[in-house]
């Protein structure tokens, strides 16, 4: 009797006790991965950090080729809002409290170089990696060393990712252009920063706009596109964005403008442009107007050198 009244009162008692706490969450932890059908289906844009580092290795495993895997990467930021101006050194350097790199964003440039880093990486440090050695001249964080001028800062600082090709597409009689680059004064007037840096002069070559469609079919998905701008006697790239293949091998156009990313033919970007022309000139307003265009080969072997301050994450002895 006395011992089924001990376990009817240990019965009552286990019945009346509290279930175990669930173990808190550790704070900063990563969230639980996103399932990859509902990763595929999101845009870039629109993916927190987590799930991009999710997408890089899983995008270096699906897509092997290079160029496909860019133009991928890049159409799925397609309608990736723009918005000018986006980056700077925050917090490496506090001279501007702009970020390092933007999901949510884009203008031209950030557009091209994060998808070029998305598509070189095969996780989220080594993307951060990638596309600060793209960014900046040998990978040194700063906004004297960052890549301002696109003809003699960017193309020249990723000759190991892109070569131009320009020349050979224009042919001998090509027009050029002759540039002159104060990068002193641009530092000292728009960024508040004194350097040392002596002026610089370059003749530069494009292909004529009305000479694009002659060559079309020798651009290669994932080239590098600079549109090259007039006004007043003087020539500038005004614009970049990347080459890729439509569904039937035609060569299309994917950039950052605003007011989102998209993706859209030769003819019909020149058309664009040529109607905003029209509209400028009607009004009275003597705006800039579209010269032609550069084009960079992206390289067919492509070592990425060292960057001075840091390691390729993931990469030993790279």
């Amino acid at each position: 009797m006395r011992l089924a009244c001990l376990l009817l009162a240990s019965a009552v008692l286990t019945g009346c006790a509290s279930p175990p706490a669930a173990t808190p969450p550790i704070p900063g932890a990563p969230p639980p991965p996103t399932p990859l059908a509902a990763l595929l289906d999101k845009p870039i844009y629109k993916m927190t950090p987590f799930e991009t580092g999710q997408y890089i290795p899983h995008m270096q495993s699906a897509q092997p080729d290079l160029r496909k895997r860019i133009a991928a990467i890049g159409r799925q930021n397609i309608g990736q809002p723009y918005s000018l101006n986006l980056l700077g050194e925050f917090p490496f350097e506090i001279h501007d409290s702009l970020p390092m790199y933007s999901l949510e964003q884009s203008d031209c440039v950030v557009f091209a170089e994060h998808t070029y880093a998305m598509a070189l990486s095969q996780s989220w440090e080594e993307f951060f990696w990638m596309l600060q050695r793209i960014r900046y001249r040998d990978g040194v964080i700063g906004v004297a060393t960052r890549n301002h001028y696109t003809e003699l800062d960017w193309n020249v600082a990723n000759r190991w990712l892109v070569t131009d090709i320009s020349a050979d597409l224009a042919g001998p009689n090509g027009p050029g252009y002759d540039m002159r680059v104060d990068r002193a004064r641009f530092l000292r007037t728009r960024h508040n920063t004194v350097r040392d840096i002596p002026v610089e002069t370059s003749r530069q070559t494009y292909v004529p706009k009305d000479g694009v469609a002659a060559i079309l079919e020798q651009l290669q998905e994932g080239d590098f596109v600079n549109v090259i701008s007039t006004r007043n006697g003087e020539y500038w790239a005004s614009h970049v964005g990347l080459v890729v293949l439509g569904p039937n091998g035609e060569r299309h156009f994917l950039h950052s403008s605003a007011p989102k990313v998209r993706e859209e033919t030769f003819a019909s970007y020149m058309a664009r442009v040529a109607g905003r022309e029209a509209d400028n000139a009607r009004a009275g307003k003597p705006g800039q107007m579209l010269a032609g265009f550069k084009f960079l080969r992206l390289n067919e072997t492509i070592t990425v050198p060292p960057m001075a301050p840091q390691p390729r994450p993931g990469r030993p002895g790279a």
